[in-house]
């Protein structure tokens, strides 16, 4: 038998805004899948939605990562990703990985949804400046929207990519000070190889296997902290 779900969703429609009211674990595999599967039906009929997270009860890093890429998404196309009900656990998830700094949160629906007539809000560039740049890799989209952001919101540069000749590429064009292999590359030992002769100076960091599932606030802390340990310099 699979394992139960842990994550209800329920839906809402204020206007031409939608609600979506989550309850339990947003984490990979199933629940991860279910969110999407909520998030692209809804996409096609608006690019309007408020997140209600009160009963949001854990959140990993890949849970974060599906967020971050629907916000992207949603506001490419002129929409918006509004949180709201945010549980003091999952505001301090976003205060120390630094994505406060995206997205817009309010104490009720009520309020996020009347944020919409208020105009789009100029949020995902307000970053800090760029200290170095990196490179990461690895073959889950949500993953590396999380890296991205996480990255980004502490100041570095980040490029991502999914495909290991194009990060070979990137690190011959872009010269990187890191390189980021997620869990989903490190078996794919020909391109681990190559990544290694490519640049000797290069600074490879692995990420451990139980990052995607683990808790995104303390997953995105040791990751941050690893990276500042490898460039002492752009301290």
């Amino acid at each position: 038998m699979g394992a139960v779900m842990e994550l209800s969703l329920q839906n809402q429609w204020i206007d031409d805004v939608v609600v979506i009211r989550c309850e339990g674990r947003i984490a990979v595999g199933a629940e991860i899948k279910s969110l999407q599967a909520e998030f692209e039906k809804l996409t096609e009929l608006t690019k309007k939605m408020v997140l209600n997270l009160g009963e949001v009860s854990f959140l990993d890093s890949v849970g974060l990562g599906a967020l971050v890429r629907q916000f992207g998404r949603l506001r490419s196309e002129g929409g918006d990703l509004k949180l709201c009900q945010v549980s003091p656990f999952l505001q301090q998830v976003l205060k120390v990985t630094n994505l406060l700094r995206i997205f817009a949160i309010y104490g009720s629906e009520a309020e996020a949804i009347k944020a919409f007539s208020k105009g789009p809000e100029f949020r995902e560039d307000t970053f800090l400046t760029s200290r170095a740049r990196i490179v990461c890799i690895d073959p889950s989209n949500d993953l590396l929207a999380y890296l991205s952001a996480l990255l980004k919101g502490s100041g570095y540069e980040a490029i991502t990519t999914r495909n290991p000749s194009d990060a070979l590429l990137l690190v011959r064009v872009t010269r990187p000070q890191v390189l980021i292999c997620g869990p989903g590359i490190q078996t794919n030992e020909s391109a681990m190889k190559a990544f290694t002769e490519i640049i000797p100076k290069l600074q490879l960091l692995h990420i451990p296997s139980d990052f995607s599932t683990g808790e995104a606030g303390q997953a995105g802390i040791d990751l941050v902290n690893r990276v500042r340990s490898l460039l002492p310099s752009q301290q």
